[in-house]
């Protein structure tokens, strides 16, 4: 498995190998692409925000929808990593691997682990998706497998029945 540079994420792109909607040049990095947040739902209340600024209160779950609907071609897969900038603010996060052959956007669960609220911004880069390359094209891709959250669109919890 190999990681995709900058180059070989834009070549990926062009190919139709990968898909990023609502793509912005100013998220692309050497190595990823930093997905930005659509909406914020805060545990416990009802209400999903998708404008302003989200304050996140003290020890707190919360799930971000990303802005960038993602497609995985059969040979990729995708580490999340949340943005350092977010982790020196006291959010903590742990994010598991985008399937190859997954379409849809991302629900993301994180934590404010500080003592004060955290503001985010809706728009704001959230995490970096890092491109790799499986050494071959999976014989059956997420959708196949399981695809409880194939297609997706804004913060899911629970998937299709």
């Amino acid at each position: 498995m190999s990681v995709l540079s900058d180059r070989d994420i834009l070549a990926a792109l062009k190919s139709g190998r990968l898909g990023i909607s609502d793509y912005n040049e100013k998220s692309l990095t050497p190595n990823g692409y930093d997905l930005r947040v659509a909406e914020i739902s805060i545990r416990g209340n009802p209400d999903v925000q998708k404008t302003g600024t989200v304050a996140i209160p003290p020890r707190t779950m919360f799930y971000v929808s990303t802005i960038e609907r993602v497609k995985m071609g059969d040979d990729l897969c995708t580490q999340l990593w949340l943005r350092t900038s977010w982790i020196r603010k006291g959010v903590i996060a742990a994010f598991g691997k985008v399937d190859a052959g997954f379409e849809g956007t991302l629900t993301l669960g994180a934590y404010n682990a500080a003592d004060t609220a955290v503001e985010i911004p809706i728009g704001e880069r959230f995490c970096q998706m890092v491109v790799e390359e499986l050494t071959s094209p999976s014989e059956k891709s997420y959708e196949k497998r399981s695809g409880h959250y194939q297609n997706q669109t804004g913060v899911t919890l629970k998937p299709k029945q």
